[in-house]
């Protein structure tokens, strides 16, 4: 497909098409979002606003503790296969709709730009990442969406670069954030929380007798789109994403900046991924308070050779 027929449509369809949206906060959505100071699973002291008190041997760079337990109970080679076979059917069913941008497309060579300087300083977070057949592509979507599926497999929609006209630096910080939930492996987490509730019903049923006990942890890799990531994992994406832009060369402030787009873009009808829950209120502070925490890696990364225009208005069918 030529650069030119390239249009955006709002009736993409997809057999499993992503329920989650960029930035999206299941736990917002249910009302159960918790401020930063009483979750339970991990501390996040770049809000204590302590650096000073760091010790010497402390890493640079944001602290979001230990990954969950919740990683262990799935294979990462199954998870990272089924997000494979899923991103791969997407990508043939959108070329199929003539919805999947062209290599020459100029906000693909972008994202792929852009993709090439975060890639390398992710490793840090996740070894597994050097091992990833890594891929970036670019749909004819109006959404305000982007993903990263286990194994380093990334989609933008076109919408999301044209509608809040994302220069690099904020391109960088969605990709970070969407990148961050792949090597914190945050799928990986709810699978394995949802494999763990379901082992332990299918195992009470068959004490019982009220059930069968064939299901397999593979058969929760399935609907990886489907997934919806909670207030920590949506806070560690934020602190690790402002991380991996820093190190990448790029602005991390620039985080800020997208989230005030994104709170703009929802007046008058917010969107699922953008709740009015205060505790969305908190994520740009959560975002300021940790940016001292990168601001020596990003004075000290070479600064991108390339930058690109923000993506033109979008061609639109009919």
């Amino acid at each position: 497909m030529a650069d030119h027929d390239f249009i955006v449509r709002d009736d993409l369809q997809f057999s499993n098409p992503p329920q989650r949206l960029f930035g999206a906060c299941a736990d917002c959505a249910a009302g159960r979002c918790a401020p930063p100071r009483l979750r339970g699973r991990r501390l996040f002291t770049g809000l204590l606003g302590a650096a000073a008190f760091a010790p010497a041997w402390a890493r640079e760079g944001v602290d979001v503790g230990k990954k969950s337990w919740a990683t262990k109970v799935v294979s990462a080679e199954q998870l990272e296969q089924a997000g494979s076979q899923q991103y791969a059917q997407m990508m043939r069913e959108a070329q199929q709709q003539q919805a999947l941008a062209p290599a020459n497309h100029p906000q693909v060579q972008r994202l792929r730009y852009i993709a090439q300087r975060i890639i390398p300083v992710s490793y840090e977070w996740n070894e597994r990442a050097r091992q990833w057949r890594w891929d970036v592509n670019l749909l004819a979507s109006p959404q305000l969406n982007a993903f990263c599926m286990p194994g380093g497999k990334i989609a933008f929609y076109y919408g999301i670069l044209d509608k809040l006209q994302l220069e690099d630096d904020e391109v960088a910080a969605i990709m970070g954030h969407e990148v961050a939930h792949a090597l914190r492996e945050h799928a990986r987490e709810r699978v394995g929380k949802s494999a763990t509730t379901g082992l332990v019903v299918e195992g009470l049923s068959a004490l019982f007798g009220l059930g069968n006990v064939g299901r397999t942890l593979a058969g929760y890799g399935g609907q990886l789109l489907n997934l919806q990531f909670g207030r920590e994992d949506e806070s560690e994406a934020d602190l690790v994403g402002i991380e991996l832009s820093a190190r990448a060369g790029y602005d991390p402030s620039a985080a800020v900046r997208l989230w005030e787009k994104m709170m703009s873009a929802s007046k008058g009808a917010p969107p699922q991924w953008l709740s009015t829950h205060p505790a969305n209120t908190t994520r740009i502070r959560d975002i300021q308070a940790n940016l001292p925490k990168v601001a020596g890696l990003y004075s000290r990364a070479p600064r991108p050779e390339r930058r690109f225009p923000v993506a033109p208005p979008a061609k639109t069918a009919g």
